[in-house]
């Protein structure tokens, strides 16, 4: 924001901050934490402390260093604020889940290993944070965070010392954290829409199976080689000898993959879907939906007498020899075609968000090291994020540029 947008929106920012910073415990935590916003969202290069100090009239980088990396106030019940607030205001139609990297120079900032990272395209030198979105096609906002931990983490007594890292923290799957995510988002009392995710989680069959425990619906990314079978296959009776144990039924063929299920509809079962609106016109597909029975290995194991039916979903480009996407969903059986395109596409949200986050309100730019700055650097940055978000949700503000 300009310094002119800002000094406009700064009464609602004023009681924002004051609404969503009402946990920490001290009138100087909640005064410097309403400065770090507005050095977040004034238009500047770097948002790192020193520069945001520099550009603030009541900026002051000792104090804010203070704030972000050793005041030792709680980031959980500020989220849960921003949470229940955002959920509001968006009325999300899903709950996305994805992760980002954080490029960082150097092996002592917490979390931070060579790594696979979305962001790089490659692998870097990086932190990566795992994110739960509230999601319309209207706006969004990131509600939860959780640092990823590589497990060389666990055992370095050093690192952990300089980053400060508590000792209950240790490496888990990054699928782990967004359940652990989704468990929090819900004690907060907020009711999961549907859970999207790409095929990073999606293709995770305990990630799958901790929704479904959980009794989430979900859509998510798969790969074409996914097994599954058609619908009408079912599990096979064994003939019984008429001694012992009689023989539980079990799916005794080999399953197909979802690549050759959809082959086997064909093209022609294809429909064009149009999903939303974007810069450059109407967004549409084509699109083939299909029930079929995910069955690799883990699942026949849990479920040897009946596969449960799912959805997939694949996109099919018109002349394309094959599908170039492919979701499966736990939606119910008479969910409509364009509800399932609706969200499977709702992901290009995160896309937004994430660069949102970085380039405008400096997201990865927070030159700390430990787990405690990190949490409380993407903490405010969510809340920044969430305040022009409702800025630009109510026509009465005047929206930031």
């Amino acid at each position: 924001m300009k310094p002119a947008e800002l000094a406009r929106a700064r009464g609602d920012l004023v009681v924002f901050a004051a609404e969503m910073l009402a946990p920490l415990p001290r009138c100087d935590q909640r005064r410097w934490g309403e400065i770090y916003l507005r050095g977040l969202m004034l238009d500047g290069r770097r948002k790192s402390i020193e520069p945001m100090a520099a550009r603030l009239a009541d900026g002051d980088e000792q104090c804010l260093q203070q704030f972000v990396n050793q005041s030792p106030w709680e980031w959980e019940p500020v989220r849960e604020r921003l949470a229940a607030r955002m959920q509001d205001a968006i009325e999300p139609l899903a709950w996305i889940v994805d992760d980002t990297g954080f490029p960082k120079a150097g092996r002592y900032s917490v979390g931070v290993a060579r790594q696979y990272s979305g962001t790089l395209g490659k692998v870097g030198n990086c932190q990566i944070g795992v994110s739960i979105s509230a999601a319309s096609e209207a706006a969004s906002c990131p509600l939860d965070w959780r640092l990823f931990l590589p497990a060389a983490w666990d055992n370095d007594a050093q690192r952990r010392a300089r980053a400060h890292l508590p000792p209950e923290e240790r490496h888990r799957e990054k699928w782990r954290l967004a359940t652990e995510m989704l468990d929090e988002l819900r004690d907060w009392g907020l009711a999961a829409p549907p859970i999207v995710a790409d095929a990073g989680y999606g293709e995770i069959t305990a990630f799958r199976a901790a929704l479904e425990e959980r009794e989430l619906s979900y859509v998510v990314e798969v790969k074409a080689a996914t097994s599954a079978y058609a619908p009408q296959v079912a599990a096979a009776q064994p003939p019984w000898r008429g001694s012992g144990r009689r023989p539980a039924a079990r799916y005794r063929q080999p399953p197909a993959s979802l690549r050759d299920l959809a082959l086997a509809a064909g093209s022609e079962a294809a429909s064009e879907v149009a999903w939303r609106e974007g810069s450059r016109g109407t967004m549409a597909a084509r699109f083939l939906a299909l029930r079929v029975r995910p069955a690799n290995v883990g699942l026949r194991r849990a479920h040897p007498a009946e596969l449960p039916i799912r959805w997939l979903l694949c996109q099919w480009p018109e002349g394309a020899a094959e599908p170039s996407k492919y979701w499966l969903a736990n939606l119910p059986a008479e969910t409509a075609l364009a509800d399932l395109v609706r969200l499977a596409k709702l992901r290009w949200r995160i896309e937004g968000d994430y660069r949102e986050l970085k380039d405008a309100l400096g997201l990865d730019h927070f030159e700390g090291r430990s787990f405690r700055g990190w949490h409380h650097h993407v903490t405010l940055v969510s809340l920044a994020h969430g305040f022009l978000t409702l800025q630009r949700l109510n026509p009465k503000a005047d929206a930031p540029a």
